[in-house]
């Protein structure tokens, strides 16, 4: 089992970069493929961003790419979204999850199959 806790949040203005990170304590993080969703308020979840359990592939979604990049440190335990020239849009609550996958370069885009995930943490862009 893994425990996530994400950090790094808070208010910025549009076309501000901010940095968010999900921290994993428990089983080795090396064998977790990592996904981060935001919800926004009367809004579905959306997978953001994905990444392999070894950090070599990543998944953007199209409202992102160009913008963020996911990144996976494993000595760390720690996998990071990097937000660049953000948007009111991009308001929400950034959440990472987790799930052990056998193959080291898989990503998941299935929301429904990652098994672990934390609190979250708010992110809020003002125009």
């Amino acid at each position: 089992q893994v425990q996530l806790v994400e950090s790094g949040g808070g208010l910025v203005q549009a076309g501000d970069s901010l940095r968010v990170s999900c921290a994993a304590s428990g089983r080795t993080f090396s064998l977790y493929a990592v996904g981060w969703f935001r919800q926004a308020p009367g809004k579905e979840r959306d997978l953001v961003a994905s990444i392999s359990r070894n950090g070599g592939q990543t998944y953007y979604a199209d409202s992102v790419k160009g913008r963020f990049t996911i990144s996976k440190d494993n000595a760390k335990n720690t996998v990071y979204l990097q937000m660049n020239s953000l948007k009111p849009e991009d308001t929400a609550v950034y959440s990472c999850e987790a799930v052990p996958q056998f193959s080291p370069s898989t990503i998941v885009t299935t929301p429904r199959e990652y098994d672990y995930w934390g609190k979250g943490t708010q992110v809020t862009v003002t125009s």
